[in-house]
């Protein structure tokens, strides 16, 4: 289960760092958008947190992909 949870969290915090990267934004500008701290968000991507369902589906909002994108080894739209 660790490593399935290890494995999840890289794959959130490549697409989350490439897919907000893609959008022009810095970390200071998605948190803003999403109501959460900078280093929050770059917790999350360098693959240090453990996020909540409801983080997942802000993140994704903010920046128009889906929480299976977001979770996904080969995402639609990586940058």
């Amino acid at each position: 289960m660790a490593d399935k949870t290890a494995h999840l969290r890289r794959a959130l915090a490549e697409n989350l760092k490439g897919i907000r990267r893609k959008h022009g934004l810095s970390q200071e500008a998605l948190a803003a958008k999403c109501g959460l701290h900078r280093t929050y968000v770059g917790s999350v991507e360098r693959g240090e947190r453990n996020v909540s369902l409801s983080t997942l589906a802000t993140l994704g909002a903010a920046l128009g992909i889906s929480v299976p994108e977001l979770l996904s080894d080969r995402p639609a739209r990586r940058g």
